[in-house]
């Protein structure tokens, strides 16, 4: 299928030629979709868990290996974390959109994801040091809370967790925050972060993080996304923002522009339309590897130059 509209985002981020790399036809086990992701370099290889939806509508974490992260996924034969409602009741309807980070002071992974309880989704937290058992922390945000994520180290002793409160009147907005604690399981010192624009931008009234935060020497690096509204549905398209190094309550810089958005049939064809959806990234060198859902249905790889997405970053508007 020939594309009609080539947009701007080809300029940092390119796809990978061979997307999809992860599909529900992949999978060891009946399932009805797999996207979103969480990614992270695990030993000498690349490691994501991924969102399964199975064939009843829930969701479950399942994880995938691969040495180049491209290619020969090795697939876990059952769901690898699954939704546990009798210990944690607000996993009743499924378990959602996992980003990790590896937690600098020990050889913990924090895997921040969404619950999806009987009074809507909110944010959970686990732990884990080898992907096959995991400490569960139960709920760190009420609902409706979710695009949650740690940073990987502490800020003067402190935990700093990245996530998005959704008022249920969006014509507030639907803003990103940032929260405190000590010890991962008392938050506070909440305040916004990032907050939606207004009117006809891409990113008006919802915006939400997708990756984790990825620290480089120009500060903590921000993919977000940003959802429009439109007579045909919302798009979801990703732009960037960049954090003080030491302080990450303080945005440097945002752009104006989004950088990558719904182009190719399997991103705006699916379970869910128009929807690029990233939960985790890895660096090796230079090479971002963006993993994202595409149209709620499949895994695709996009990647990009970090020195390029840095620079495209610090040309964009200060914040003040």
């Amino acid at each position: 299928m020939s594309n009609v509209n080539v947009y701007q985002d080809t300029i940092l981020f390119k796809r990978y030629k061979n997307n999809p790399v992860l599909t529900p036809r992949m999978w060891p086990y009946k399932v009805n979709a797999v996207f979103n992701a969480g990614a992270v370099l695990f030993g000498e290889q690349v490691l994501l868990l991924v969102r399964v939806e199975d064939m009843c509508g829930f969701s479950h974490l399942c994880k995938a290996t691969s040495k180049d992260g491209y290619t020969n996924w090795k697939i876990d034969s059952k769901p690898t974390m699954s939704p546990k409602p009798i210990d944690f009741p607000e996993d009743i309807y499924g378990i959602e959109d996992p980003r990790i980070v590896k937690l600098e002071e020990d050889n913990r992974y924090a895997i921040v994801y969404t619950s999806f309880s009987e009074s809507g989704p909110l944010v959970s937290l686990a732990t884990t040091e080898d992907f096959v058992t995991f400490r569960r922390y139960g709920v760190v945000m009420p609902p409706d809370d979710k695009d949650a994520s740690l940073f990987p180290r502490k800020f003067k002793g402190r935990y700093i967790l990245i996530h998005r409160p959704s008022p249920a009147n969006f014509n507030l907005g639907a803003n990103i925050w940032i929260s405190y604690s000590p010890d991962l399981k008392h938050w506070g010192d909440s305040s916004i972060l990032l907050p939606a624009r207004r009117g006809s931008w891409w990113d008006a009234y919802k915006v939400g993080l997708s990756p984790p935060p990825i620290e480089t020497s120009e500060g903590w690096l921000l993919i977000y996304h940003g959802v429009r509204s439109t007579a045909a549905g919302s798009i979801y398209r990703l732009g960037l923002a960049l954090l003080d190094l030491d302080d990450p309550s303080k945005v440097i810089r945002r752009s104006d522009e989004w950088v990558f958005g719904p182009n190719e049939y399997y991103e705006r064809v699916g379970d869910v339309p128009d929807v690029t959806f990233p939960c985790g990234v890895v660096v090796r060198g230079d090479e971002l590897i963006m993993y994202y859902g595409a149209a709620d249905t499949t895994m695709a790889i996009a990647t990009a130059s970090m020195k390029e997405v840095i620079e495209f970053v610090k040309c964009s508007k200060k914040q003040i």
